[in-house]
């Protein structure tokens, strides 16, 4: 007898639209399944923005937790959502094909506001915001939670100018309004537009089926931008930025820093032939960091005897802004291990 395949799910429009998409593809090979809606607590506690909840997975815990308790047999998440650390015993087991990657902007009445000081713009992503606030620093953000209908409703309600939706999440349930524009300058979270889904580490039945249907391309552009989130220490809710395509057997990478008001922003792109790609996110991470403690040129270049060096990342600082013969270093004392 066919295995039963018990897919785990949110209970929202968006995420049972996804969940049915990764039921089609198994039942299109032949396999038999189930769909088990569960509610989330972020889709329960709407009063307060995601990153003040203090909860690791506020999207996918309640799925893990039915995992890990055998009541499903795969939870289908919207990869975004995930933290790039799963719990001790699940696996990611397939991504299907990216959606839409980009963010857009669902205004009401006209455009007018985008070239005036005073506009209210509403999301409840600190990426979203500072990359806002960095484009248009005058304006005013304010918090929006809540699935997309019940979020598009609320612009509907409030006297905002506009909010920002990802454009995945409106076109997988048709509700893409007519006043809507792609905000192509806004880098994506990492992920953004994937499906995941993750299964038991033990369970190797279901991840050999879930395999079937996994999206290669889609698997490598994501793990980069997950690892590049990873090593910057950013939960699913920081504002950073990372977007990853192939294109004539080359991976192309471009990531994004910002301060919460938006005023800083660092950025970096870099691209390697496929297959020699591995080391992408590392490199670009590293980036971030050093130029993050970047030390002025001008302070390097003048005659400071006694350094102190308390990280490896100030040595590559260090070394990345000024020629090693310019530095007239005298006494150089290292704290620490490495």
């Amino acid at each position: 007898m066919p295995k039963l395949i018990r897919i785990g799910t949110r209970d929202s429009e968006l995420a049972l639209w996804q969940a049915k998409a990764v039921q089609q593809q198994l039942e299109h090979l032949g396999y038999k399944t189930q769909l088990i809606p569960l509610k989330s607590e972020g889709d329960i506690v709407l009063n307060k923005p995601i990153y003040e909840m203090g909860i690791s997975g506020v999207f996918t815990k309640i799925l893990d937790d039915a995992l890990l308790n055998n009541n499903i047999d795969i939870a289908v998440h919207s990869l975004k959502d995930v933290p790039t650390a799963l719990p001790k015993g699940i696996v990611q087991a397939a991504v299907l094909k990216r959606g839409n990657v980009k963010d857009v902007l669902v205004f009401k009445n006209n455009e007018e506001f985008l070239s005036q000081k005073d506009a209210i713009i509403a999301t409840g992503s600190l990426r979203r915001r500072a990359q806002w606030l960095n484009r248009y620093p005058t304006h005013t953000l304010v918090e929006l939670r809540g699935n997309v209908n019940t979020r598009l409703q609320k612009l509907i309600d409030n006297d905002w100018n506009g909010a920002i939706f990802a454009a995945a999440g409106l076109g997988r349930i048709g509700l893409t309004p007519d006043e809507t524009i792609p905000l192509d300058w806004m880098v994506p979270a990492p992920a953004q537009g994937a499906v995941v889904i993750t299964a038991l580490d033990e369970d190797d039945e279901t991840r050999a089926i879930c395999a079937e249907i996994n999206h290669e391309e889609t698997e490598i552009c994501t793990t980069i931008e997950r690892q590049f989130l990873r090593l910057l220490e950013g939960g699913c809710s920081a504002p950073i930025g990372a977007l990853t395509y192939i294109k004539d057997e080359e991976v192309h990478f471009h990531g994004v820093l910002l301060s919460l008001d938006g005023t800083k922003k660092i950025e970096v792109k870099r691209f390697e032939a496929l297959g020699r790609h591995h080391q992408i996110a590392k490199y670009c991470a590293d980036f971030i960091k050093i130029s993050i403690n970047r030390i002025p040129l001008t302070l390097l270049k003048s005659k400071i005897e006694n350094v102190i060096i308390t990280s490896q990342n100030a040595v590559e600082s260090i070394i990345t802004t000024c020629p090693k013969a310019d530095l007239q270093f005298k006494n150089i004392y290292c704290v620490g291990r490495r």
